[in-house]
């Protein structure tokens, strides 16, 4: 079995307006990563990631980049339990 694991993502800086869900959710699916991303009220930008430890980490270190016009500032990582809830990577409101 595959190492599995759990992420939440607060991701802060230049990353709403410039479609930082939007590419995140595509980046997500080309790694095979489950969960969500939303925007927050304070302007900064939220996921939860589900999957394979590699393919998790290599989002997280994506999102320190984001898309192009994206200016990321900081990325606060909190680890959780792997429940496997997720089918699928969605951007939720």
């Amino acid at each position: 079995m595959e190492d599995k694991t759990r992420a939440r993502l607060i991701i802060e800086g230049r990353v709403q307006g410039v479609w930082f869900r939007d590419s995140t959710r595509r980046k997500a699916h080309e790694l095979g990563v489950y969960g969500w991303v939303k925007n927050r009220n304070d302007g900064a930008v939220e996921a939860l990631a589900e999957g394979d430890s590699d393919a998790v980490n290599r989002l997280i270190d994506w999102c320190h980049e984001g898309p192009p016009n994206a200016i990321v500032s900081r990325v606060d990582i909190t680890r959780e339990e792997w429940k496997g809830e997720f089918d699928s990577f969605d951007i939720v409101f």
